[in-house]
């Protein structure tokens, strides 16, 4: 297991309050402040871990793993004194980045050409053939300079609009072999926002591969131009030893674009007509959904019950004229035989209380992130604010976790309460922690950066058991200490009899048909989403997300009160964990689609790249399963509690 110096854990702990408030004079939020410097004054150039891409000769995902910059089979130059880590946030570390500084040195405004970065490195046979995996894997280099990734200029297919895309490639193909990129001519643009004082707004990196280049001395170098091109060979006992001199060339171009819009470059849009199809595609199912919901709730509930009511009045007649009611007044069939075992409490009710108040905190943190991210707060110059944010948020959301747990437990009549009060910070955390560790460790055995270190893992129990878990102890107790949510009708001292359920009333069944319908209202999202998490994108179009996230909560609500519905008419009262696993069941097309997108667009080159897909998009659909679950019985919840 290989060892590095990993970020301390005092910074980690710093890291979660990195994103407060600056005060009341600052104009910039947390992480977006410019920096300006002048002329000749140094410009740091920081490195970050190799991640995977689509490759040259493969568009399809070779790998999950990301590797540290200066890990050792690559050779790549250190600074003197060897390289220090940046501090960096929580949500950055869980999310891979390690952001080291470099040998290389920029100065605003001075153009340098063909500097030598370090001696000529020697590469083994085993480690060319490392760097030539990788590079048949399609891996990208990242470098940050004033918070900025160093991009590779590209064009929109669609458009021709061009755009800069992070990080750039390790190597390329000369035919079938593999070349190493050795020279880098970095072009970074400045914006003059006063005299002498310059603000970075864009970083290009063109890398090319020159196999004729020599060391000079320190900081100097021949840099000949020609088609030779350097093709690290795994035989140098026969073909020579790999010799790699890593040169670059620095060019500074004024721009007009200043430092506030200066990521628009690098936040591009594929094809935004996709994401409009979806809305729209998405918003007709809500108001299908949602007009059928109202026209049987509306009409046909409203037509029930005022028979019903006739038929109460009949029966009263008779009884006060003839002291008894006649049997065939009361015949009747539907939802209203159930009224009076609608809210007999459930199978399970503690693991479905459980499930329902970690499902909350999920919502909470959920929406309030997006909100957040859409309102601009979360910048993507703050590297792994995102994650951060999510993090903070889960913990004190705890609170919520825990009194929605309490009172759906105390409404359905439970009496362990000392268990529910355990088992709500402790089940679902504690599950998705034993299973990230797990994963963790293969990332570990690779020797990948991905890995978290034990250190972080440290800090993130400590963090659960001393915030999250008294929070969501004092939400359970609030919750308990609140009056039982009375049901509006008495429950039968004998449950009814349920008559054998056919066609879409059957579990499997009815799970299947609703469950397709929230999953269709982010699925387009979700591939974006995807995309940006294992082709280490940047994610921004929270707009859209937020819409997803609307139409599928109202989605969830609409199909679940329309199924429910179909339920009670069948005289089943069992609606309390088929309402949740009802919309819970677009997990499973969740999981699909994380399926069907490694058919379409993952060729994995080893096992452990394969046990993480599947690990953690399993892990995630497990979350969104108990998300939308929770939205359903909530929904369906209100809905049986208003008409009894």
């Amino acid at each position: 297991m290989r060892q590095s110096a990993r970020p301390p854990a005092s910074a980690i702990l710093a890291s979660i309050v990195a994103l407060m408030p600056l005060p009341a004079s600052a104009f910039y939020f947390p992480g977006v402040a410019p920096t300006s410097y002048k002329s000749g004054d140094k410009v740091p150039l920081y490195v970050n871990h190799l991640t995977p891409a689509d490759s040259q000769n493969d568009p399809k995902l070779r790998s999950v793993l990301s590797y540290d910059y200066y890990h050792p089979p690559f050779h790549f130059c250190k600074p003197e004194g060897g390289p220090q880590y940046i501090r960096e946030s929580l949500g950055s570390i869980l999310f891979g980045d390690r952001i080291q500084t470099s040998p290389f040195e920029l100065k605003m405004g001075v153009n340098e050409t063909c500097k030598a970065v370090c001696e000529t490195q020697t590469l083994s046979g085993r480690d060319a053939k490392f760097v030539n995996n990788l590079i048949y894997g399609g891996y990208d280099m990242n470098w940050l300079v004033d918070g900025l990734p160093a991009a590779q200029l590209l064009r929109d297919p669609e458009s021709d609009q061009p755009f800069y895309s992070p990080g750039f490639a390790l190597g390329t193909f000369d035919g079938d072999l593999p070349v190493l990129h050795n020279h880098y001519d970095i072009v970074v643009d400045y914006h003059e926002a006063a005299p002498n004082q310059f603000r970075v707004v864009g970083v290009l990196v063109e890398p090319s591969s020159m196999a004729n280049s020599k060391y000079v001395g320190p900081g100097k170098a021949e840099c000949p131009k020609g088609d030779t091109k350097l093709a690290p060979t795994e035989n140098p006992e026969e073909n020579g030893p790999n010799l790699v001199t890593y040169t670059y060339s620095v060019y500074w171009s004024s721009s007009p674009t200043s430092f506030a819009t200066r990521w628009d470059k690098y936040l591009h849009v594929y094809d935004p007509k996709i994401h409009w199809f979806s809305l729209v595609n998405s918003a007709v199912i809500v108001v299908f959904l949602i007009g059928m919901v109202s026209t049987i709730l509306v009409r046909t509930l409203k037509k029930d019950i005022a028979r019903y009511n006739r038929l109460d009045e009949l029966a009263l007649e008779d009884f006060g004229a003839n002291g008894m009611v006649e049997d065939g007044v009361q015949d009747d069939s539907g939802w209203k035989l159930v009224h009076g075992d609608v809210f007999r409490p459930p199978k399970n009710p503690l693991f479905l209380s459980v499930l329902v108040g970690n499902g909350a905190q999920l919502f909470m943190m959920t929406g309030l992130t997006i909100a957040i991210a859409l309102l601009g707060f979360l910048s993507p110059s703050s590297r792994g604010s995102l994650g951060t944010v999510i993090i903070v948020f889960y913990i004190l959301f705890g609170f919520i976790g825990g009194y929605v747990s309490s009172r759906v437990y105390k409404f359905f009549q439970g009496e362990s309460w000392k268990q529910v009060f355990f088992w709500t910070p402790i089940a679902l955390p504690g599950f998705v922690f034993a299973v990230f560790f797990l994963l963790n460790l293969f990332v570990w055995g690779r020797g990948a950066s991905g890995a978290v270190p034990f250190t972080t893992m440290l800090v993130l129990v400590i963090i659960w058991f001393v915030i999250s878990v008294p929070l969501s102890v004092a939400g359970s107790w609030i919750g308990f200490k609140q009056p039982a949510i009375e049901a509006p009708v008495r429950t039968n001292q004998i449950p009814r009899q349920i008559p054998p359920a056919g066609g879409y009333l059957r579990p499997l069944p009815s799970m299947a048909l609703a469950g397709v319908l929230p999953f269709g209202a982010i699925f387009v999202e979700l591939y974006f989403i995807m995309n940006s998490i294992w082709f280490s994108k940047v994610y921004y179009m929270f707009g859209f997300l937020f819409i997803c996230f609307g139409l599928m909560i109202m989605t969830c609500a609409a199909v679940t009160v329309l199924m429910i519905y179909f339920l009670l008419c069948a005289e089943n009262y069992h609606w309390q964990w088929r309402s949740f696993c009802t919309a819970g069941a677009s997990a499973f097309y969740v999981f699909a689609s994380a399926l069907l997108y490694w058919i379409k667009g993952v060729s994995f080159s080893n096992w452990t790249s394969g046990v993480l897909y599947l690990g953690y998009s399993a892990l995630l659909s497990l979350l969104f399963f108990v998300l939308t679950g929770e939205l359903s019985i909530y929904f369906v919840f209100v809905k049986v509690i208003q008409r009894g």
